[in-house]
């Protein structure tokens, strides 16, 4: 992620966001014009979007900006997921898998692109080469094999893995897999999702990292928007995005901080319990914390249940495991850590090397909850440095093992709406988000089984059993399980409660 605005950016007057969008229009190609409805006579009916996170890659799909296109609804991929992680017909109306398997076919359901032009199998098939050939790939695919797409006619995909994925309906509604038009990509690579996607709204505008026009796209095949348009700006205080709610400058302020909470009023305040963890990842390889004891007495030395009391505010739970309620069959087939190590001592802790503990500023509750975590950790005797950064400046050192200690929030759910894949990324030897320097062959084993294991129940269960084995290195320990706070003006309706944190801004969303 790139630098991000510090505060509230002045709001356009209608009036000239008016002229700015007619002169945007005026370039577009005639179809794209048709698809895409204008502000005329219902500019009063737009939503105001007040997000997080700016886009950091001109909205590529290749990266975090895919969740942005997805949240605002303006792409789609072949599937979809329901809020049990299980996947649904999308741009595909069907799929079936051979006995392995190991190849799948799609049936494609008759849809158009922001441009006019109509889905078929070939805009597929482009779509998942793109992806796999981009660099870097989209983590989803980086423990999904080979792939090898064909079109067995113009509304049939046929994928070929290079080794049995259970999961790959799951895959393709990840949204860096989103399906766009030809006319989307560029040279080197590059994607460009201005009117281009298959998506309920069109994005027509993009303000570097300070804001996003969307308009309604009449064509979609679910059927027009209830809103006539999206103005989104990109906000990274918290407080400013609150704020702009309480006063009116905005219909929906993303992930509001919950210092905040208790100043919006209940029906302003929308929570929902996500599958997102709070944990401190510790240095397995090197430092202080390479010593297992040491690792454990970390664990013993944090108290996540304080933190969920007093930084949150009792919005969050405190941390059990790797998954929390946002991932709701976890808890009842939850299995005892395997293989912990005794604590240190107090005296071996307080001749241990320093450690440094870092976190990043884009979300307001972390820079407080390293402090607390750092005044828990002097307690028990460690000499602690402290790091805060810009995530954009902490992610490359964090992932390359540079600090002894790391304070993430991490949706467990984002990739595939399976944990597998979650695991498989932060905690397997060539996981590519592996900030623990993680490389222990039981915990491998044990993600493996789960990852080859088709039917659900018993997936779920060597799930837990995987997640029984990497808390037992101590190289995670959970702090709280976190819930979403959107603020969502109260004459607004149909906003998406996601846990994945896949969907905000609906076909169905519009004011009342």
């Amino acid at each position: 992620m790139s630098s991000i605005p510090s505060g509230p950016r002045p709001r356009v007057p209608r009036r000239l966001r008016s002229v700015a969008l007619a002169a945007t229009a005026a370039l577009l190609a005639p179809a794209a014009l048709a698809a895409c409805g204008g502000s005329q006579g219902d500019d009063a009916d737009r939503l105001r979007v007040t997000m997080a996170f700016p886009p950091t890659q001109a909205m590529s799909p290749y990266g975090d900006d895919a969740v942005l296109l997805s949240r605002l609804s303006v792409t789609e991929g072949l599937t979809r997921l329901d809020e049990n992680g299980a996947a649904k017909p999308a741009l595909a109306t069907s799929w079936r898998s051979s006995d392995s398997a190991e190849t799948w076919t799609f049936t494609l359901r008759k849809a158009s692109f922001q441009d006019g032009g109509e889905l078929r199998a070939e805009d597929v098939v482009r779509t998942l080469e793109h992806a796999q050939q981009a660099k870097p790939q989209p983590r989803v695919l980086s423990d999904a094999g080979e792939w090898q797409a064909s079109a067995a006619d113009e509304r049939t995909v046929r994928i070929t893995s290079s080794r049995p994925d259970a999961l790959l309906p799951q895959r393709l509604a990840n949204p860096s897999l989103a399906v766009f038009s030809g006319a989307a990509y560029g040279k080197k690579g590059k994607v460009d999702p201005v009117g281009h996607a298959t998506g309920p709204f069109t994005l027509t505008e993009l303000q570097g990292t300070a804001a996003a026009t969307l308009e309604r796209n009449d064509e979609y095949w679910d059927g027009r928007a209830k809103s006539p348009g999206v103005d989104v700006e990109f906000v990274a205080a918290g407080t400013a995005r609150a704020n702009a709610l309480r006063s009116g400058e905005t219909d929906i302020a993303e992930a509001v901080p919950v210092s905040q909470v208790s100043s919006l009023s209940r029906k302003q305040a929308r929570e929902v319990p996500t599958a997102r963890t709070n944990g401190i990842y510790l240095n397995t390889e090197k430092g202080a914390l390479a010593d297992p004891a040491m690792r454990a007495a970390v664990r013993e030395a944090v108290d996540g249940g304080d933190l969920a009391k007093d930084i949150y505010e009792g919005h969050a739970d405190p941390g059990v495991g790797l998954l929390g309620p946002g991932v709701r069959w976890a808890d009842k087939l939850r299995d005892a850590p395997e293989g912990r190590a005794q604590p240190a001592d107090a005296a071996e802790v307080r001749n241990s090397k320093t450690i440094t503990l870092a976190t990043y500023t884009n979300r307001a509750e972390l820079p407080e909850i390293a402090s607390a975590v750092q005044q828990q950790l002097k307690r028990a005797g460690f000499t602690v440095k402290q790091v805060v950064r810009d995530y954009a400046q902490v992610e490359s050192d964090a992932l390359a093992g540079g600090f002894d200690a790391f304070i993430l929030p991490r949706n467990t759910l984002l990739d595939t709406g399976d944990p597998v894949s979650y695991l498989q990324s932060d905690f397997t030897c060539k996981g590519s988000f592996n900030i623990a320097q993680l490389c222990d062959s039981k915990v491998d084993a044990a993600i493996s089984e789960a990852a080859g294991t088709a039917d659900e129940e018993e997936r779920h269960r060597s799930t837990m059993r995987a997640e029984a084995r990497v808390l037992g290195t101590d190289a995670f320990v959970p702090l709280v399980h976190e819930r979403f706070v959107q603020g969502v003006a109260e004459d607004v309706r149909g906003v998406a409660l996601d846990p994945t944190e896949r969907a905000l801004v609906t076909a169905e969303t519009r004011r009342r």
